[in-house]
């Protein structure tokens, strides 16, 4: 099936229930599907979750060189690194914490079991084909921990065209290097995709005053490799594995330092970590009859972390080894009506130098969710039920009405519950975990106005209220407890537009997040942030721009500490020298602004967490016919 047919199809689809959903492969190169929303391929305009997708051509044409840049284009996210390339990435999605955000690889849950940390700084650009980025609450769906969104990366896929090699050479500022090259290609039965890549970077000194022992620049080195693999054995059976495995070592500063235990004195550190994030994940996909779709999914993730210091001996380690199976099944009803039905289990396991209490616990969970589309209005109620090891039962539900106000303007109002399981360092961790903890829960009500204001015109904004009660945080002694309770009230909307030859994309979002008790902001999230992307080609030459501000923050949760707000602009060109090479040019932080997204104290004073400032980079893509 050709590419253009299929997008061609979706575009002029009236409903969902007419959308044919087309094999995984070919909807992923699609901007106009969404996948992460009921986990199949439906038209976006079909969905009722608030949601961004970038697409692999998306990525080549911004140039982004994380997935963190990738998604502060995203309204209503934010990302807050530590330092520059390889510092530890936090994501802030409608005013949450990371810890509630679910983050997945080819369907697979990558966090770790013991912090709740997904490592996003570690999973490479060149190896991701599509990130779907769902705003609002789908624990119907997903379950556990999906309070604030669901954030889905898909590794690179083949086409059904013959066999298509490429390979890729950067060079940038503070010495870094980026290699890549893969393989790729197939028929209308199989396809595949093979890469590799190895990324290097001197980096910068991600602390100021600290210990003499931090003033290096700290380097960040990743390995990855992805492998795809699907066969469609007839029209009603396919199968398929995706394997994405990236290790590497990245250097840091502690300015708390480490302490002499004799004198208690603090000393200085060169702390490093080495790293292995990977994902390998597999599926059936049967049509079992002309109203019944089929799918199983299996796969294993691992996240694992050695912390080690160059100036004394030891090291920590925490490992989170993650396996599951999930059972979909797909039943359309009526020409109007459809049924999801679906079965998961999971099973965590941790492996550390640090001896917790319990080191494993599973999952199971079974949910359902009806779709109804009329002319007049349409309807989604969803409703799931989860059994966990350690904290019992949970039942959440969701539900959503969309009226079509006209051809060209849609309103949804929605309501959803989320809750968040405890990690193990909040049960067990040793002096500090508390075995009584309860999940978070949440209740999330949100109006969307979705416009089709021409043919080159889409605009999209939404306004929310999240209430989260059960809140984990430390007291004095720094002990979890279930002692707070916030409230989030938010606003965002996203405009593209095509304009005398130029694709705009506007994204802004104003966020409320307080605490409910004191009435204070919650730490670390921006009130306003707003990202602007404008490019345009001419013949062979492409040129574009990105402008993205962030208001001021709290780094504390007294908001004592304050953090100033930025505004950051690059610029993007490229060239496409014949069939087979391309060149590129990126210019970052382009008036070289000093900023930063967190502070950490030293000798008691709060000193910012240093982020780049002014970089460039070349890069030659090769993509020779076979």
């Amino acid at each position: 099936m050709k590419l253009s047919r299929l997008a061609l199809a979706v575009v002029l689809l009236p409903d969902a229930v007419a959308f044919a959903a087309p094999p995984q492969d070919d909807a992923l190169k699609l901007s106009d599907t969404l996948i992460s929303a009921n986990r199949e391929a439906q038209p976006r305009s079909a969905s009722t979750a608030a949601s961004s997708v970038f697409t692999r051509a998306d990525i080549e044409r911004l140039q982004p060189r994380s997935v963190a840049d990738l998604l502060n284009r995203v309204p209503g996210v934010q990302t807050v690194q530590t330092g520059g390339l390889g510092s530890q990435t936090s994501v802030y999605l409608r005013g949450t914490k990371s810890a509630q955000t679910l983050v997945l690889v080819d369907g697979m849950r990558i966090g770790s079991a013991s912090s709740g940390d997904s490592n996003l700084q570690h999973l490479n650009i060149d190896q991701i084909e599509r990130v779907e980025v769902l705003r609002g609450s789908r624990s119907a769906i997903y379950g556990a921990d999906a309070i604030g969104g669901v954030i889905q990366i898909f590794t690179r896929r083949g086409d059904a065209e013959g066999l298509r090699p490429w390979a890729k050479l950067a060079y940038g500022s503070r010495d870094s290097w980026q290699r890549s090259a893969g393989l790729s290609g197939g028929d209308a039965q199989t396809r595949f995709s093979l890469a590799g890549s190895l990324d290097e970077t001197n980096g910068i000194d991600r602390t100021g005053p600290s210990f003499a022992s931090d003033a290096d620049h700290d380097a960040y080195r990743n390995k990855a490799v992805s492998l795809s693999l699907s066969h469609r054995f007839d029209e009603r059976l396919e199968a398929g594995l995706n394997l994405l495995d990236q290790h590497g070592r990245s250097e840091y500063d502690n300015p708390f330092g480490r302490f002499d235990p004799v004198t208690y004195n603090s000393l200085g550190q060169q702390p490093y970590s080495d790293f292995d994030l990977s994902s390998l994940s597999g599926y059936l996909d049967a049509q079992l009859a002309e109203a019944w779709n089929s799918r199983v999914e299996i796969g294993h993730s691992e996240n694992r972390e050695k912390s080690r210091d160059k100036l004394s001996p030891g090291h920590d380690v925490f490992n989170t080894y993650r396996d599951s199976l999930g059972w979909l099944n797909t039943l359309s009803l009526t020409e109007r009506q459809s049924l999801l039905l679906g079965a998961d289990w999971y099973e965590d396991r941790l492996n550390s130098s640090t001896v917790f209490g319990e080191d494993s616990r599973w999952n199971q969970a079974l949910f359902v969710q009806h779709r109804y589309q009329g002319e007049g209005f349409s309807t989604e109620i969803g409703l799931r039920h989860d059994k966990n090891q350690q904290f019992g039962s949970e039942n959440t539900w969701s539900g959503a009405l969309t009226l079509p106000l006209n051809d060209d303007n849609d309103l949804i109002f929605s309501y959803a519950e989320g809750f968040r399981a405890p990690t193990f360092n909040d049960l067990y961790y040793p002096g500090y975990g508390n075995p009584d903890l309860r999940p978070e829960h949440s209740k999330s009500y949100e109006a969307q106005w979705r416009s089709r204001l021409g043919d080159s015109t889409r605009l999209e904004a939404s306004v929310y209220r999240t209430q989260i009660e059960d809140a984990i945080a430390s007291d004095a002694r720094y002990i979890p407890q279930n002692i707070g309770e916030a409230r989030i009230h938010g606003f965002e909307a996203s405009l593209q537009q095509d304009l005398f030859g130029w694709q705009g994309e506007l994204g802004v979002a104003f966020v409320d997040p307080r605490d409910h008790d004191t009435g204070r902001t919650l730490n670390r999230r921006a009130r306003r942030t707003l990202s602007l992307d404008l490019d345009r080609s001419f013949g062979s030459l492409s040129l574009g721009g990105s402008w993205q501000a962030v208001s001021s923050s709290f780094n504390d949760a007294d908001n004592r500490q304050r953090i100033g707000g930025y505004g950051l602009l690059g610029l993007r060109g490229g060239w496409q020298a014949s069939r087979e090479v391309k060149l590129d040019l990126k210019l970052d932080n382009l008036l070289d602004r000093t900023y930063s997204r967190a502070l950490y104290s030293y000798e008691g004073a709060n000193h910012d967490y240093r982020t780049e400032g002014r970089s460039a980079t070349l890069a030659v893509t090769w993509t020779p016919t076979l």
